[in-house]
């Protein structure tokens, strides 16, 4: 059902998370109207699926700056001449794929992202399927003495970590390259909807800097599992030129690999966010 949607039709696809996206064509020049309602189910429904939009890299980047100025990733560089353009790539030579890990996008920024636009042009004949979280349900099905004692702590998140993995998995020599890392709230507040969501990932997160180390990796672990838990998801199966579009400040996902040796291809932008509060 799509209610409050005059432009663009909006099906939920779970009550917390997600919601299918139709009766628009975002390859194309879109109308005030058309662009006003994806921002509205965007905040409302968090991660917004979309189905035969058979991008280009530069509509696919036209599409994405209708929400903000688009990122350039701090480890993987994009292709010629499309610097903020992040290849998702997966065959059977690969040694890792991208999202792995439950994580949001480049959380080590001191502004990370505001959402990221996912469009795969080739996809496996079964897997493969990206899984998000909502990061909203993770904060509202915390105790209230949870929320009370996770208000106005900070966490610092890092890429030192995840990306000098990735670049020994695939022969890059990073010597002498820094990753960005920041400190952020645990808990944070969505700039548009004003709701609280929690903000620590696996793929970043380092610590809890008003805690001891041990205190810190015990409360950590604890939120990282109810983070994942089943009921905060939404899975959603890829077909050829699909779009995932996620608002990066209150979801987390994670990529299957599980399409060994098949190939899994396609093409990311990413939208700059601001720093969290």
């Amino acid at each position: 059902m799509s209610l409050g949607y005059d432009s663009i039709t909006v099906r939920p696809v779970t009550p917390r998370i997600g919601a299918e996206v139709s009766d628009v064509d975002i390859t194309r020049a879109l109308s005030n109207r058309q662009v006003d309602e994806l921002h509205r189910a965007l905040a409302e429904h968090q991660v917004l699926f979309f189905r035969n939009q058979p991008f280009t890299l530069d509509s696919q980047k036209a599409f994405g700056r209708l929400f903000g100025e688009l990122h350039i990733h701090p480890n993987t560089p994009g292709p010629e001449g499309h610097p903020d353009v992040l290849p998702i790539h997966a065959d059977a030579n690969s040694k890792r794929v991208a999202g792995e890990r439950w994580h949001s996008d480049v959380s080590c920024d001191p502004e990370p992202p505001l959402g990221s636009v996912l469009h795969l042009h080739t996809v496996p004949p079964s897997g493969g399927d990206t899984i998000f979280a909502s990061m909203y349900a993770a904060y509202d099905t915390l105790s209230e003495r949870m929320k009370t004692f996770l208000e106005g702590l900070t966490a610092l998140h890092s890429g030192e970590r995840s990306y000098r993995r990735t670049n020994a998995l695939l022969g890059v020599d990073d010597t002498g390259r820094t990753f960005p890392k920041a400190n952020h709230p645990v808990v944070r507040t969505h700039p548009v909807t004003r709701r609280k969501a929690l903000f620590v990932n696996r793929g970043f997160t380092y610590r809890i800097n008003e805690l001891p180390e041990e205190e810190s990796e015990a409360v950590l672990s604890f939120l990282y599992q109810h983070a994942e838990r089943p009921e905060s998801q939404v899975r959603f199966r890829w077909d050829v030129n699909s779009v995932a579009f996620w608002d990066n400040r209150v979801v987390q996902h994670i990529a299957m690999w599980d399409y060994f040796p098949n190939v899994r291809s396609g093409h990311r932008v990413t939208i700059k966010g601001d720093r969290p509060f």
